[in-house]
């Protein structure tokens, strides 16, 4: 495959990959969804992360067939990615696209439940070890010697056995991977580093220690005459004494570097620096390549071990950061059903995210389940019920549910079932009033529905684009489509009795708002209940504003319209709060 047949990669990018990497090596980065090097290749991040999920995903990411449901598909990932344990776990997890192969996602679902499995029994030490492996692994910004050291601390964490998410690297040998780890850590750029050999270390530091004297020459013979040093032997005696003291060289070594002849004392001298200089440079290039020749075997010696830690260590973080998103927020593996999408103790993973937040869990369903849902199997239901009463949330739970699902992975509900969809139609509601959103609101929610494949249609106050009665028409017609096309679909509207009669397959829910807190906050039961039509709830919003108006004549107009939406009702609404509060 050419590099340019990739999704998202134009001529400047392909550009980019062939001088910093080469076709064969850009090309190996894309299929092995491998964020960094495209990074590192100078592809900014959101591009490479968008290049490589159409490349290792791209059917998988034809599911989301609106910007909404992109949206709600990203926030999953944002939220699942900030439990990574490292920055590669978190380019891994940000490159995880919905899948179309149901095995495929039963496979990875398996994978995060045996690892949740795993970092579940460690115990809080454990844990703190592992994550300690995995931040010095990341401070080390990755790479050959940091995925070595973060097997030995895991090793030495005892964490390591035969089954679950650590059996990759069970049986590695730690004293093996030990010297390994020395020898990388020396080897750097084909060169020794300092500290790897004392011999290598001194010999360094008499090169430098000479090439001083070397520089310094005159300084070196005035040095030698002030000591008294007066005959020619006496000179060459003194020198050798002055060298060995300032650069620690046998005086053998000084001595066969001295010439036997030279005009002065400046000539000898300097003659005699520039060969000791030679000979200690050529000293230190034999012992590195020695010392080399041996780091390089502890390396080969330990080969197998080092090729299986940097592939271990990678995919065990991976694992882990997955697991650790799971048992944060107590996620279940879905059932997967042939066609319906039903859930119990549902709750809204964007909310439970935010701390502080409370999340009433709910359930609710479509189509044919085995779950304890609704009393019935309608495939279209009409959401209906108070401002603030969680409908939109609904919606977005349930699309969560299901592109988890599709990713394979666990689910925020008490248990889930879900069917395989081909186009799931998340449509939020949008505030705007013209002919152009509804165009473009149309051609974005029929479509799908009208394509080949299961359609799931999760559409959020449809009227808010049109006028009143043109949107009960449009919507009734949206859900007699659904309907016709055998999709699944909820759709969110105050306009409940305008689309009557619905469908047989269809049925209207409801979301009810109970009264005020004692703060005069709504307060809503947010569990939908079943065939009955939600009413709006403006006596409450009005009772408030009532209560909380300061100014008098603020307060005279909301007593107006209290009268219009039933003054006994905004009354009693009043008195239900403060004997609550009381």
């Amino acid at each position: 495959m050419r590099l340019e047949e990739y999704w998202g990669v134009g001529p400047k990018t392909r550009a980019l990959l062939v001088e910093e990497l080469g076709v064969d090596a850009a090309i190996d980065a894309i299929e092995a969804g491998d964020v960094r090097a495209l990074v590192d290749a100078g592809v900014p991040r959101g591009r490479a992360t968008r290049i490589l999920r159409r490349a290792t995903g791209g059917s998988g990411m034809d599911v989301l067939a609106t910007s909404d449901a992109r949206e709600v598909y990203k926030d999953l990932l944002s939220v699942a990615g900030s439990f990574a344990l490292t920055a590669r776990a978190a380019d891994a997890i940000h490159v995880l696209t919905p899948l179309s192969d149901r095995d495929a996602m039963r496979d990875r679902l398996a994978d995060v439940e045996a690892a949740r499995a795993s970092w579940e029994a460690l115990s809080d030490d454990e844990r703190e070890a592992v994550v300690a492996a995995f931040d010095a692994y990341d401070d080390a910004d990755g790479g050959e010697k940091a995925s070595v050291e973060a097997a030995i601390a895991l090793l030495d964490a005892d964490v390591v056995d035969d089954d679950g998410v650590f059996a990759p690297l069970s049986g590695l040998n730690r004293d093996a991977l030990v010297d390994a780890s020395r020898a990388l850590g020396a080897l750097r750029e084909g060169h020794v580093a300092t500290g790897a050999d004392d011999r290598l270390d001194d010999l360094r530091e008499q090169v430098a220690a000479v090439e001083t004297l070397e520089a310094n020459a005159g300084s070196v013979v005035e040095a030698i005459r002030g000591d008294g040093a007066r005959t020619a032997g006496g000179f060459q005696d003194a020198f050798v004494d002055h060298v060995c003291a300032e650069t620690g060289v046998e005086a053998t070594t000084v001595r066969d570097a001295a010439p036997e002849e030279a005009r002065d004392a400046t000539d000898f001298v300097n003659e005699a620096l520039r060969v000791l200089s030679a000979n200690r440079r050529e000293a230190v290039e034999e012992r590195e390549r020695e010392v080399r020749v041996e780091l390089q075997g502890a390396v080969a010696d330990a080969r197998e071990d080092v090729d299986r830690a940097v592939a271990a260590v990678d995919d065990v973080a991976f694992e882990l950061s997955l697991a650790r998103f799971a048992a944060a927020f107590d996620l279940t593996a879905p059932e997967f059903v042939e066609d319906a999408v039903a859930v119990e103790g549902a709750r809204n993973l964007t909310l439970a995210a935010n701390d502080g937040e409370s999340v009433q869990p709910i359930r609710y369903a479509l189509g044919e389940h085995a779950l304890a849902a609704p009393p019935g199997r309608e495939r279209v239901s009409v959401l209906t019920g108070a401002n603030s009463g969680g409908k939109t949330t609904l919606l977005e739970t349930l699309c969560q549910v299901v592109l988890l699902a599709h990713m394979g992975l666990p689910v925020p509900a008490d248990r889930a079932a879900v069917g395989q969809f081909d186009s799931v139609v998340f449509h939020r509601r949008h505030a705007s009033f013209n002919a152009g959103v509804l165009e473009s609101t149309l051609r974005n929610v029929v479509p799908p529905l009208t394509a080949e494949g299961r359609t799931l249609m999760l559409v959020d106050e449809f009227e808010a684009i049109t006028e009143p009665g043109s949107a009960a028409d449009l919507l009734h017609g949206l859900v007699t489509l659904t309907v016709e096309k055998a999709a699944l679909g909820t759709f969110v509207t105050h306009l409940a009795d305008d689309l009557e009669p619905l469908p047989g397959t269809a049925r209207v829910d409801g979301i009810f708002a109970e009264g005020l807190t004692p703060e005069l906050e709504l307060e809503v039961d947010y569990q939908p209940r079943f065939g009955q039509v939600g009413r709006s709830t403006p006596e409450f919003i009005v009772s408030r504003l009532v209560a909380n108006a300061d100014d008098r004549s603020e307060r005279a107009g909301f007593e107006t319209l209290a009268e219009a939406v039933g003054h006994e009702v905004v009354q009693r609404t009043l008195a239900d709060a403060r004997w609550s509060e009381s």
